[in-house]
């Protein structure tokens, strides 16, 4: 069993080449590690992190946003708690779930994921990140808000220099000069157009951010702002990872991925079981607001603490075989996969789990869906392998694919 000195470090190019032997060395016998370059304590069990996302805001916060979020951001309802985030969170939840999602914005997300598979559905070869995964949840963004496609290359820049900066653990100076450009950046960008629409409202969502109202309370320009900073950053860069891991694992795994094109209710158990698998974050901060007592010791009041999603959803003790990807698997429900009842973290837990998770979940089966329709015969390209990236969040860089155009 390896001792505490002899994990790799999570800023480690061993790390960042392949954490999951990490992380099990972690679990075993490094389950609360302090980290110093990050002034941290990294937890890495499922039953803490858990614990870390599900208790009350009197015993882990979300304090850690104020310098982690707000840079880039300015102030999200991430950071709220109590009433106020009840409200805020009241006020923007309606458009990502029921009758507005199904209604007003599947037709949205169904339009775009045709757009960008009618460039190459004739080809017979693409790279499904770069032609398809990176653009399109960027691109249903864009278009439920109300705003330009032809500024796709504008938002795809903004939320990577802040996806940059949420996981700049070492402190790189540049990406977060770049980081805190990007706010400036985007306000500008933003803020005439929030008053225009105040003036002129449509049928979009940030017409309904602007006009919503619940107890009296509306968003002001600078909140929605922000949340339509929060929302590129975290719907671009998560979506984009998911779609990509779900293909790089189905296509791993032939059997499964034949499953999943004979019988597409699969879908959801494929995307439940990426999440747990390869989750698109693999890292999320909290703050103590008092002492608490976790696995390996105790976490003093007012300290980060960096809870392993990566980690825990890989833990032997909450999960049969967890290094195995397998859709197929027992003790994950797809049904509440996406809602606060899930059995894994991908998205949180808690007050503060993702907002966007039925979003993320209609754009996936959409996509997923109408990419099987388009690319019969699907296989890597010859002598490719993917290879997952990044550190706070990670996917496939690339992920050349071969098929039999449909028709051809």
């Amino acid at each position: 069993m390896a001792t505490a000195q002899q994990i790799p470090d999570i800023l480690s190019p061993e790390f960042a080449e392949n954490p999951y032997p990490v992380y099990r060395a972690m679990r075993e016998s490094a389950p609360l590690l302090w980290h110093e370059a990050t002034k941290s304590y990294v937890i890495s069990r499922y039953e803490d992190v858990e614990r870390a996302f599900k208790d009350k805001e009197s015993v882990f916060t979300t304090d850690n946003y104020d310098w982690q979020l707000e840079p880039v951001h300015g102030k999200t309802i991430l950071q709220l708690s109590g009433r106020e985030h009840a409200v805020r969170r009241a006020l923007v939840a309606p458009a990502f779930r029921g009758a507005d999602l199904r209604d007003k914005f599947q037709p949205v997300i169904e339009r775009n994921s045709r757009e960008l598979i009618d460039t190459f559905r004739h080809t017979g070869s693409v790279d499904l990140v770069e032609a398809y995964a990176t653009r399109f949840p960027v691109n249903v963004i864009a278009d439920m808000l109300g705003l330009d496609k032809a500024d796709h290359a504008r938002f795809h820049g903004w939320y990577t220099a802040v996806i940059a900066f949420l996981g700049n653990l070492s402190g790189d100076p540049e990406v977060a000069a770049a980081g805190e450009r990007t706010r400036v950046e985007f306000a500008e960008y933003m803020l005439p157009i929030i008053r225009e629409r105040r003036d002129h409202l449509g049928d979009d969502l940030l017409s309904t951010l602007c006009a919503a109202e619940v107890d009296g309370v509306r968003m002001s320009d600078e909140d929605i702002k922000a949340f339509c900073s929060l929302l590129l950053a975290a719907g671009g860069e998560t979506t984009d990872k998911a779609i990509a891991s779900i293909f790089a694992n189905l296509l791993h795994h032939p059997e499964q991925l034949a499953a999943v094109q004979r019988d597409r209710k699969l879908i959801d158990r494929a995307f439940a079981e990426t999440l747990r698998y390869t989750p698109p974050v693999h890292m999320i901060m909290r703050q103590t607001a008092v002492d608490v007592t976790l696995s390996g010791g105790t976490v003093p009041a007012g300290a980060t603490v960096t809870c392993l999603i990566g980690s825990a959803n890989r833990d032997g003790s909450r999960y049969a075989n967890p290094d195995t990807f397998d859709i197929f698997r027992e003790d994950l429900t797809a049904t509440t996969a996406f809602s606060a009842a899930a059995d894994h973290l991908a998205f949180a837990l808690g007050r503060h789990f993702c907002v966007g998770a039925l979003l993320a979940r209609a754009e996936v089966e959409t996509g997923v869906n109408q990419l099987l329709d388009a690319m019969p015969e699907l296989r890597f390209a010859d002598g490719f392998d993917p290879v997952e990236q990044g550190v706070f969040t990670r996917g496939p860089e690339r992920l050349p694919v071969v098929f039999t155009p449909a028709g051809g």
